[in-house]
This record gives structure tokens, C-alpha cells and sequence, in this order.
């Protein structure tokens, strides 16, 4: 029967021998499954209003100064939290400078943005709406926005009962950060991390133990299997211009620190064989040549075919259960609801 003969095969790694049960033991030193229930957000506590207000928010284009664009155009939740893009397409058709990294587990990297320049899902949530070739929008316009939609007031009410003024900037961000807490998608790993090792067949437990064995795990690890540090791109040998443009300087950007130059967080790999193309850059569409490149770049590793196809069967069992979403009903416009706008706001 399928995957019965897991538990007692012996999967062979070069001279090393080990059992599933073995692989396990070492997965759980790199790896934590996760949570079964909504994590705590430093800062804030979640709630159903905010959930839902935030679901609300996330979906609703009147955010963008151009009544076209919401979170869920470049973290779409229909195809794995991100757009499948190159780099995404913003305001006045503008395209934006990186590839948008997916929203799904999001909650667990500790910086946001691949120069880790939000702390946290609120901040990161401010961005895109104030970015010119995003949303376009200001606080202000965003907030007068909700004001003038007599359901948003009261939702925010709900959601923020103890305050006096509750439609602020600050508190939409909030929001989207809370529903956003929510968007965690269980895996076949899960299972394996959670004591069932015939959750993975042999070929991806190969994969496994190929991705410990070989480095990889020192910058993919914890629960989201990455999105925890910052490395240069090109540790060992810098990829070419095609895939590391010479103009993107990562977290330098942010630190204006030499070192920074080319350094960025760690990619989180859930769902990472549903949200190509790869890297900040978006240039590689193929997750095997994606694999290639990061072992030749970062481990001086050259892997062969087989490798190469185990890991990606691996990286496959990181394809999670995408959580139930119905699409919300938005408040109605009002006449003091402020005008889309194609120009770029000041």
C-alpha cells in the first residue's frame, strides 16, 4: 500500500545511512510545523472584528487613489498569496522594481519586504498603499475614503471599541495585519514534523535530507522555512545581471551599510512550487533552476539531476492547505466619498 514500506526503508545519502524516523529527529532541530491556531501579533490582540475588517480592507480597491488595486491585486489569495509576476504592475501601469513575495504565512517572518524594512505586517501594510507605483494613495485620502462609507465607521467601531476616533491610518493597518494572521496553509511537512513519517514518500524525504545535508537549511529553516535572516545574494559566486540587476542593491537601501550591498531576507519557501517566478528579481520561472542557482551561489555546490529533482519533490510537500475565504460584500459609496484619481497624488 502507498507508503507503507516508509517506516523500515533505508534511504541511502552518499556512505550515510538513515531511517525516516532518524530524518525526523534531525528536521525537527531546523524546522518548527505550524501552529493549529491563530499565532499572537506583537502589538496588537486579534479579534473577529478585526479579522473581518481586515478581510474587508484587504480586498478593497478603493484603498489605491485610482479605485483599482488592493492588496489582494498583487497578494492574490486565488494563486498563492502573490501575483505571479515578474514584478507587479501598480499605478498608472506603472511596474514596480521587485517580485511581490507571498502573503500566505507572512505572519511569520520577522521583517517584511526583501530588504526587511517593515518590522511587521502593519508597516508592511502602509507601504504599498503611500508607494507611487503601487496604490498611489495618502494616509489621508485613504482615511477620509472610509469615513465618507457610514458601514466602514461602524466597523471600525466594533473593531476598536475603546477608542474615540477608530478610522485611522494606523488602525487599517492593523486590521489587514490581523486578517492576514489568518492566512496559514498546513502542509504534507506539517504532518511529517508532527511525528507522521509517511506524510513524505522516499524520493522527498531524499529531497529532505538532501536540503539539511547540503546547507540549505541554514537560511530556509524555522517555521516558515526561511523569512528569519538576511544573506547576500552571490554568497559564493554572485549570480549574473539577468537574475541579480546591478541596480537593486537589496538591504542597502535601508542600512546604507556596505555590507548590506546585494544582502537580502532570506526568501520563505511555503508554497514556493505554486508562487514562481523566483527571487526579488523574478527572473526564473523554473523552481529546479531556481534550486540550481542557489546551491551554485550560496553553497558552491554543484547538485546533480537527481538531486536537483529531489529537492523540488521536497519542496513540493511545502504546498499547503490554502485557507477557506469568502469574498466580502464591500460598504457602499457615498457622495462625499472622495473621486478615483489616474494621476499621482502629492
Amino acid at each position: 500500500m502507498k507508503h507503507q514500506f516508509i517506516a523500515s526503508v533505508f534511504l541511502l545519502f552518499g556512505t550515510q545511512v538513515a531511517t525516516a524516523s532518524e530524518l525526523l529527529e534531525e528536521a525537527i532541530v531546523n524546522f518548527k510545523p505550524l501552529p493549529s491556531t491563530i499565532p499572537t501579533v506583537q502589538g496588537q490582540r486579534i479579534t473577529e472584528e478585526k479579522i473581518e475588517l481586515g478581510k474587508a480592507l484587504f480586498f478593497d480597491p478603493r484603498l489605491s487613489a485610482s479605485g483599482v488595486f488592493s492588496c489582494n491585486s498583487c497578494h492574490n489569495l486565488a494563486t498563492g498569496g502573490d501575483d505571479n509576476l515578474e514584478t507587479s504592475i501598480g499605478h498608472g501601469w506603472q511596474k514596480g522594481p521587485r517580485n511581490a513575495p507571498t502573503v500566505l504565512n507572512a505572519v511569520f517572518n520577522t521583517a517584511q519586504f526583501w530588504d526587511g524594512r517593515a518590522p511587521d505586517l502593519a508597516e508592511q501594510a502602509k507601504g504599498p498603499i503611500q508607494a507611487s507605483v503601487e496604490m498611489a494613495n495618502t494616509p489621508e485620502n485613504t482615511v477620509a475614503t472610509l469615513k465618507s462609507m457610514p458601514q466602514y465607521v461602524e466597523w471600525f467601531k466594533k473593531a476598536f471599541p475603546d477608542q474615540k476616533e477608530p478610522v485611522t491610518f494606523n488602525n487599517l493597518a492593523l486590521s489587514i495585519e490581523a486578517f492576514e494572521a489568518t492566512l496559514i496553509t498546513p502542509s504534507r511537512f506539517d504532518a511529517f514534523l508532527n511525528g507522521d513519517v509517511e506524510a513524505l514518500n522516499a524520493q522527498e524525504q531524499k529531497g529532505l535530507a538532501l536540503f539539511m545535508d547540503n546547507g540549505c537549511a541554514a537560511c530556509h529553516n524555522d517555521v516558515n522555512l526561511g523569512g528569519t535572516g538576511y544573506y547576500p545574494f552571490g554568497l559564493v559566486e554572485k549570480p549574473g545581471a539577468e537574475i541579480l540587476p546591478p541596480n537593486d542593491k537589496g538591504r542597502f537601501a535601508v542600512t546604507e551599510t556596505v555590507d548590506d550591498e546585494y544582502v537580502f531576507r532570506a526568501a520563505p519557501l511555503r508554497n514556493i512550487a505554486i508562487t514562481a517566478p523566483y527571487f526579488h528579481s523574478g527572473k526564473v520561472w523554473n523552481l529546479k533552476t531556481a534550486v540550481e542557482i542557489m546551491a551554485d551561489s550560496q553553497l558552491g555546490t554543484s547538485l546533480s539531476d537527481d538531486e536537483s529533482e529531489a529537492i523540488v519533490a521536497f519542496l513540493h510537500t511545502l504546498t499547503g492547505k490554502q485557507p477557506q475565504v469568502t469574498i466580502p460584500e464591500l460598504p457602499a459609496e457615498t457622495a462625499t466619498t472622495p473621486k478615483p484619481v489616474s494621476q499621482i497624488l502629492p
